[in-house]
């Protein structure tokens, strides 16, 4: 296990990843119930002051000013479809101002295909990585290289929390620049029949289980859940086991769990998935059951919500960029689909945590136009493109908050400053064996049917020495 680099979760503070991802810092936060872990002021900016990136950005200044006309730098992420011409979009103003070809491909497999291309000696000039635990496997192994020689600490310090450089730095190696920031812990439902049916948000997980138990009564089906992300498969799950490990046990038992000082057949950890599995494996409660849950691909997931005669079923827990997969004609934020926070469980003890996550950059050449597109991608003008297209928060701070497309993106943040505590996605900052491989696997095995302690175990046995 990479102790020096997992070590870096246990003192990320809620604020390090809120403020940055608000880009925002006139909100009023406070609370009686705030703790140490959203004291400190990490935004790393001020709100709205773009600052085009450090001083030191001299690859980027030369490229602005045609020196690498005709170069090209590839890059692979996980984005496709909608999220692909997001992307794209928001570096096409780099790429015709300077003449770089930016050759980007999104791959559904990218865990799998990354190592399998690192190891053929056939690595992307640039990678987005949605794992910071998987980019730090490629520090480890002498693969991706150190941006701190082009882009410093005191660069990314102008438009990032320090919450946000400490998780893109192993061993002292900065490594990466985070380019998008989620909420995880939002469940979105369709407006109208929600309306029309008089339902009521849940203030509450008494509340959110009498709410489940009416629209069975009613006839029809809480939620939409499902898995299916092709070598990805089982990511949902883990986003909703951490959720409810944060609402029912100590934030450090969730530190801990990550850098495998909590082991994972922790009965603290068992008893947040026996929860998850009270919805998840309750075939009243899910559209499809258990075959739906395993066979529908997450992008169709919501899609039901929408359905013609009315809702098959009406909530899905999913960060905001799910919005994007939604029908077309009910994509709008406030009048179509809506969001609320996943209600706390055990509220007077562990108060509203929030689950959050993001993508970063991380690189494997070390050419000029290579730092360029690196350095442009850590100032706020890269991110505007995707915010005017929605489904995106930035984690640059120097962003604007007029630069976001919709009430929903800024709804995120307004949760973001609500949480009294908040962590980033603990599955991504394990080893990548466990966190992407056999946490993942092992979400589909209890899906199917094997119990959550001998699935849990088998995860336990799986943690690398």
């Amino acid at each position: 296990m990479r102790k020096s680099t997992l070590a870096l979760v246990a003192p990320l503070t809620a604020v390090a990843l809120l403020a940055a991802a608000c880009g925002s810092d006139d909100s009023d936060s406070s609370s009686d119930d705030t703790t140490a872990d959203t004291s400190a002021d990490t935004t790393g900016g001020d709100s709205g002051e773009a600052s085009g990136g450090g001083n030191g950005y001299a690859e980027l200044e030369a490229a602005q000013a045609g020196e690498y006309d005709g170069t090209s730098v590839s890059v692979i992420g996980v984005w496709t479809d909608n999220e692909e011409e997001n992307f794209t979009g928001s570096l096409a103003s780099f790429s015709e101002e300077t003449g770089i070809d930016i050759a980007y491909e999104g791959v559904s497999d990218f865990a799998t295909l990354i190592n399998v291309r690192v190891e053929a000696g056939d690595a992307p000039d640039i990678a987005m990585f949605p794992q910071p635990g998987l980019l730090g496997s490629f520090v480890e192994s002498g693969d991706a290289i150190d941006i701190g020689e082009f882009i410093t600490p005191e660069d990314l310090a102008e438009n990032y929390g320090e919450g946000w450089i400490d998780l893109a730095t192993f061993d002292d190696t900065l490594a990466g620049v985070f380019f998008r920031a989620s909420t995880k812990s939002i469940v979105w439902y369709p407006v109208k029949a929600w309306e029309e049916a008089g339902y009521e948000i849940p203030e509450t997980w008494e509340e959110l289980t009498a709410l489940q138990d009416q629209i069975v009564a009613d006839g029809s089906t809480p939620w939409c859940i499902s898995i299916e992300d092709g070598d990805n498969t089982g990511w949902v799950g883990t986003d909703w086991v951490e959720d409810v490990l944060l609402r029912t046990a100590p934030v450090e038992v969730y530190d801990q769990w990550i850098t495998h000082e909590v082991a994972f057949d922790d009965p603290e950890v068992v008893e947040a998935l026996d929860i998850v599995g009270d919805i998840w494996l309750n075939e009243d409660y899910v559209f499809g059951g258990t075959t739906g849950i395993l066979s529908t691909w997450i992008g169709d997931t919501p899609t039901p919500m929408f359905a013609e005669g009315g809702p098959d079923c009406w909530m899905h827990r999913q960060a905001g960029w799910i919005i994007d997969f939604f029908p077309e004609d009910q994509q709008e934020f406030g009048v179509d689909a809506a969001y609320f926070y996943l209600p706390s469980i055990e509220e007077a003890d562990y108060g509203k945590p929030v689950l959050g996550a993001g993508d970063l950059a991380g690189a494997f050449d070390d050419r000029p136009e290579v730092r360029a597109l690196m350095q442009y991608m850590s100032t706020p003008e890269a991110a505007e493109g995707w915010a005017a297209a929605g489904g995106f928060i930035s984690p640059n701070s120097g962003l604007s908050s007029d630069a976001y497309a919709n009430e929903g993106d800024a709804a995120q943040a307004e949760i973001l400053v609500n949480a009294t505590t908040l962590r980033f996605d603990a599955s991504d900052l394990m080893p990548p064996e466990v966190g992407a491989g056999s946490f993942w696997a092992g979400i589909v095995d209890w899906v199917e049917g094997q119990s959550a302690a001998d699935m849990l175990a088998a995860v336990e046995a799986s943690w690398p020495s």
